[in-house]
């Protein structure tokens, strides 16, 4: 298989400026002050900022550190011309040269940009960290880039890779739970870009929000095969404002949701997204939703609306979902009898696929005997969810939560060891087979993992996995729906 991955150092060595995706020019005249300067460039969210009449008549640039440096150091007036602060030294370089002579440019004239030349015109800028990512080999270097990412292609590109870099962190022995914070990081950072790519298209938010993710990304536990599960909590505003607020924030969330679908996180077949007016309200009216599902208690509400409490606030202001979960703490305590039951009971919805002869059961599709690896996850994700909601635990990472009841003695070790381990390795599997699918045969991520496929020894401990899987059922039997 043809590794083309970021992790591998050989591909920045025959990259070129060309390559990469060039930030646009940024411009202010000589006479604008330097308060103008600063406001434009947290604006349009940039650390580099070029000084001129037009692109092709650049006089100098400022940076972050300039301003810090030649001005707020030196308490110079606000007013001031930033003409007067401005470093005059530009280096440029041609957008056919490679990213080694890039690099080694940089290093040479302690630049930390350079102008890119095209036809003898200047299309644009790289900064040096932008260039060492390039070169990352490790993951984390692989995020700064994403956050370095600003043009929707160049977002799609680097969701692109995420199947090569999963296969290589599994291969090289990295464990599931952090290959899938890896996934979740990457897709936080991407949604982050876009929100704030939209909020510059369509203006400021005309109240305070937060934008929220649900479900498996809300547990931090993205795979390969995701799609979009989010919401959004608003300010409450005063009546003569309460529908321009709520228009403007549909408008935002559709427009988030189809440029994430266009990167490739997936629009939600359920429609559970933010752009959905159902999922987009003020805090009042999202307390008066938990107080609904908590209190009616019913079965179908339950199983429905479960999802709901595996949230986790990834843009805005986080105290807007801090003190709604607050509120839903207090509800859990008053909570009837029959609302843990009914959690209980969608835990037992799905039965391990074991036969009366101790043998995996499967499914057959496309003529393939094939497990379901996503369903057979789910009893385990189900039963941290409703111990941990039983006992006040708000952490929402299936492992977390099962660590955190092991420390108030819920579960022993061994029960804890048992349960993480047979999480893990059905999400490496669930992860590997995404990748290779991807990969090697060049199809769609899917969590159906075809049996053929498995060693012996992958069968025998699938089978153990069920065996526990199902003690744990038997187990949520007695503790919250009273029977055998």
């Amino acid at each position: 298989m043809k590794n083309n991955s970021p992790f591998i150092s050989d591909q920045f060595y025959s990259k070129y400026v060309r390559d990469l995706h060039v930030r646009h020019l940024r411009i202010a005249s000589p006479s604008t002050s330097i308060q103008t300067c600063a406001t434009q460039m947290a604006n349009e969210q940039v650390s580099c900022l070029f000084i001129g009449s037009s692109p092709q008549e650049i006089q100098g640039y400022i940076t972050d550190i300039t301003l810090r440096d030649k001005a707020l150091a030196l308490g110079l007036p606000l007013e001031t011309e930033v003409s007067q602060i401005m470093e005059k030294t530009m280096i440029s370089i041609h957008s056919e040269a490679s990213l080694i002579e890039a690099l080694l440019l940089m290093f040479r004239t302690k630049s930390r940009y350079l102008l890119v030349q095209e036809n003898n015109q200047y299309i644009g800028w790289i900064s040096r960290t932008k260039v060492l990512t390039e070169q990352s080999q490790g993951p984390f270097m692989f995020i700064q880039s994403v956050k370095e990412a600003r043009q929707i292609e160049e977002l799609k590109e680097k969701w692109h890779h995420m199947p090569e870099i999963i296969h290589l962190l599994l291969s090289r022995g990295m464990k599931a739970g952090y290959v899938n914070q890896i996934i979740t990081t990457v897709a936080d950072t991407i949604t982050q870009r876009v929100i704030e790519r939209v909020i510059k298209e369509i203006g400021p938010a005309p109240a305070k929000f937060v934008f929220f993710v649900l479900g498996s990304e809300g547990r931090g536990e993205l795979t390969l095969k995701t799609d979009q599960d989010n919401a959004i909590i608003y300010e409450d505003k005063a009546n003569e404002h309460r529908e321009a607020v709520r228009e403007y924030f549909l408008d935002f969330a559709t427009r988030v949701s189809t440029a994430l679908n266009q990167i490739g996180i997936d629009f939600c077949s359920g429609e559970l997204m933010a752009m959905n007016p159902k999922w987009t309200h003020s805090l009042s009216h999202w307390k008066r939703n938990y107080e609904t599902w908590i209190s009616d208690a019913s079965e179908e509400n339950t199983m429905n609306y479960s999802t709901f409490f595996d949230c986790r606030a990834i843009y805005g202001k986080e105290s807007l979902l801090e003190e709604l979960k607050v509120h839903m703490g207090n509800l859990l305590e008053k909570a009837s009898e029959r609302f843990f039951i009914n959690l209980g009971h969608n835990a037992l919805q799905y039965e391990p696929p074991l036969t009366f002869f101790r043998t995996i059961r499967t499914e057959k599709i496309d003529g393939e005997k094939q497990l379901n690896l996503k369903q057979t996850m789910r009893p385990i994700v189900d039963l941290a969810r409703v111990f941990a909601l039983k006992h006040q635990i708000h952490e929402t990472n299936t492992v977390r939560r099962i660590e955190l009841l092991r420390q108030k003695g819920v579960f022993t070790m061994p029960e804890t060891q048992e349960l993480i381990h047979a999480f893990n390795y059905l999400m490496s599997l669930r992860l590997e087979n995404q990748a290779q699918l991807i990969l090697d045969k060049k199809e769609k991520p899917k969590n159906f993992l075809t049996l053929d496929s498995l060693t012996k020894v992958q069968s025998v401990t699938l089978i153990e996995i069920f065996k526990v899987i199902k003690d744990f059922q038997a187990r949520i039997r007695i503790s919250f729906t009273k029977t055998l």
